[in-house]
């Protein structure tokens, strides 16, 4: 039998452990992070001040909104220094779900901002207020170039991570909200219809719910040890039967640990005369190019010592996961 653990632990036991390197420079993903946040912190006072002045909504949503950005960066450059801190005692994997919990905190906050923000809305299309279409469109239009800017920064860092995606979808979302500000303000401009005001935040709205309910989602499936979205366990567990010499593969298991780092469990039977040895060195090097999985632990075991000792009868479908046999094709 042949057992090996490829994840991440902060003791090591024996004489060799594997470690893995990641993604872009996380130094340089916590520079471009600390840029946006100075341009988004700087700006949103200014913007504050004026949306009070102008008695614009649209500005004081803006400015709400960039408040909700500042703190997604915080609280991301938060999650990149914990996960960084190395593996020990319980947390075997170190706190890499910091940045999964971080992305999810930031599209709860996108849906609650975009409840409020709805809700005020529709209390100005019923009853507007007098609002300064000029100040408004000024305003927006830098907006809209510090958001650019913003957007920039955040685009050079590891949007791969849920976490990193976060902070750029709610400085999207914000340059969205800019662009619908700056047309309310022209229509308010041309035309007096202050109602342009509440109606560019409604639509605003509606683009950070959908941002907030992906986040979410995508989050969700980590914390719940879902499998990658792009890998079908099925097909997966079929493929690795497909290769020799394996036999049969049972309690097949497929996470993520976190944003780009991908695991998996399985028990594999080989044929008899197989070396239990190659034959996990070669299904862990098929896992790393395929898939691009390089946490794995593969127990191997020879079929018929397997049946001998019981240990086929041993694994059950339903508790542990779906047992793939070849077909009538395979071997």
């Amino acid at each position: 039998m042949s057992m090996e653990h490829n994840h991440e632990h902060g003791h090591v036991h024996g004489r060799g452990h594997g470690g893995h390197s990641h993604g872009v420079s996380a130094d340089a993903d916590r520079r471009w992070l600390t840029l946006a946040l100075a341009i988004i912190g700087g700006f949103m006072a200014v913007e504050v001040v004026v949306g009070i002045a102008a008695k614009s909504l649209a500005l004081i949503s803006d400015a709400a909104h960039m408040l909700t950005d500042a703190a997604s960066i915080v609280f991301a450059l938060i999650a990149m220094r914990l996960a960084a801190k190395p593996a020990k005692g319980a947390f075997t994997y170190g706190l890499k779900r910091a940045e999964i919990l971080s992305a999810q905190l930031n599209g709860l906050s996108l849906l609650l901002l975009g409840a409020w923000l709805a809700y005020e809305a529709v209390q100005r299309l019923i009853d507007p207020p007098q609002v300064e279409g000029g100040l408004v469109l000024v305003t927006a239009l830098v907006g809209i170039v510090v958001n650019v800017i913003a957007a920039m920064c955040l685009s050079r860092a590891n949007r791969s991570s849920l976490n990193v995606e976060g902070a750029y979808q709610h400085i999207l979302n914000d340059l969205f909200a800019f662009i619908g500000t700056a047309v309310s303000g022209l229509i308010v401009v041309l035309t007096g219809f202050v109602q342009a005001d509440a109606i560019a935040t409604l639509v605003v709205v509606v683009l950070m719910a959908k941002a907030g309910h992906g986040l979410i989602r995508e989050s969700g499936r980590v914390f719940l040890e879902a499998a990658p979205a792009h890998i079908d366990p099925d097909t997966l567990g079929d493929r690795l039967v497909g290769e020799p010499p394996v036999v049969e593969i049972h309690d097949l298991h497929v996470w993520q640990i976190t944003s780009g780092q991908n695991a998996l469990s399985a028990h594999v039977l080989v044929d008899d005369d197989a070396d239990c040895h190659t034959a996990r060195r070669d299904l862990e090097r098929f896992l790393a190019s395929e898939y691009g999985i390089t946490h794995s632990t593969l127990q191997v075991d020879h079929a018929q010592h397997s049946e001998l000792i019981g240990a086929g009868a041993g694994h059950c479908e339903e508790p542990h996961g779906p047992i793939h046999r070849p077909g009538p094709h395979e071997h």
